[in-house]
């Protein structure tokens, strides 16, 4: 689905999903009863196929929707973890008072702030890499195993902090990796053309009452458009009203701003 549709407000991206539902709904409905001359009725009718349509269109709509949810999981996982790291390497970088901490809490700061301004509008494009290894965080890491653990607990700190480095790359790598997933083109045709099918087989059960006709395909385009906006809502982690935000990064920092 479009990136246009995605970075709707979600009253607005409502408004579109159950127009085009409602639309196809109506179009279905005018083709069967111009069709549904006296002739036809009787064959329209024998027509028993709306059960078994339905509970395929109740498959398809649960399968997209477990690919999505746990697309969400897998990024809000990773956004916590890399939060959780970072700020483990913030706290304990007050091993090596002086230089050594002022410089390395600073690299977290300004690898926090990239990510934020520059890395997370790019993963909403789905134009993230994972070629480079960011700035800061190489630097981080270079900076800690260059430093003169003195102490037991200086040496225990450094083998932490390290760890702490390498477990934000791996969550920053799961994340740019689950920002580029979506339901793809196929599975929303799919998803569209079935509904498309149980709502023919509404209108050519109930062709010789046209408000039963009506009724019926509007419940049931409702929940299909119910359906769609759900799953459209959260089909990218990192797009739109409700995607997920910077905040868990930012709020590390006591001195980082909270929203961006």
């Amino acid at each position: 689905m479009s990136d246009w549709l995605h970075n709707l407000p979600v009253p607005w991206m409502a408004l579109v999903v159950f127009g085009f539902t409602y639309l196809l709904a109506a179009s279905i409905f005018a083709g069967v009863a111009m069709f549904a001359t006296s002739d036809r009725v009787k064959s329209f009718k024998s027509i028993s196929v709306l059960p078994p349509l339905g509970i395929i269109f109740g498959l398809f709509v649960a399968f997209t929707a477990a690919q999505v949810w746990s697309d969400s999981d897998r990024a809000n996982v990773a956004v916590s973890r890399e939060a959780s790291a970072l700020r483990s390497a913030f706290v304990l970088a007050a091993s090596f008072p002086g230089d050594s901490e002022t410089r390395l809490r600073n690299l977290i700061r300004d690898y926090v702030l990239e990510t934020a301004t520059v890395e997370w509008p790019m993963m909403a494009r789905q134009t993230a890499s994972l070629n480079a290894t960011p700035r800061p965080l190489a630097e981080a890491l270079q900076l800690v195993l260059a430093l003169a653990a003195t102490s037991p607990g200086q040496q225990t700190a450094q083998r932490e902090i390290t760890s702490a480095l390498e477990t934000a790359l791996d969550a920053r790598r799961q994340r740019i990796i689950v920002s580029r997933a979506e339901v793809n083109f196929v599975k929303w045709l799919c998803l569209y053309l079935q509904a498309a099918c149980a709502l023919l087989a509404i209108a050519l059960v109930h062709c010789d009452d046209r408000l039963a006709a009506a009724i019926a395909m509007g419940l049931f385009a409702t929940g299909v458009a119910a359906s769609v906006l759900l799953i459209a809502a959260h089909d990218r982690p990192f797009v739109g009203q409700i995607s997920i935000t910077p905040e868990p990064l930012l709020q590390i920092m006591p001195d980082a701003p909270a929203n961006r």
